[in-house]
């Protein structure tokens, strides 16, 4: 068992799930997934996996709920906007995602 160190941040963030056509029900696998290795390295900026898998040497999809592009920011507003960024830059055949997350957190900022 190895343990991890967990450390706390003050600023916002937001995650926006990028899911397979079809999903919730039933959703297609096996599309490749581009536009990640531009998303390495850039501050405050992570893409959690969690229906991903490697096929003939590419990550493709291989779950409904494919990425969480996650971002922090000064506030929410530009956590939001960062998050956005980013996911308008991966692609999938058939990938979606909701363009409304955090509408209302804004409204009350």
């Amino acid at each position: 068992m190895s343990e991890t160190a967990v450390r706390w941040r003050k600023e916002p963030s937001l995650c926006v799930v990028l899911a397979s056509k079809g999903y919730p029900g039933t959703y297609e696998k096996g599309k490749v997934i581009s536009g990640l290795e531009e998303q390495r390295g850039q501050k405050d900026l992570f893409v959690f996996h969690a229906g991903t898998s490697f096929q003939n040497g590419n990550l493709v999809t291989s779950g409904g709920r494919v990425l969480g592009v996650t971002a922090l920011g000064a506030d929410m507003s530009e956590a939001r906007e960062r998050a956005y960024r980013a996911a308008g830059e991966i692609h999938f055949e058939g990938m979606h995602f909701r363009k409304d997350i955090a509408h209302r957190a804004l409204k009350k900022q």
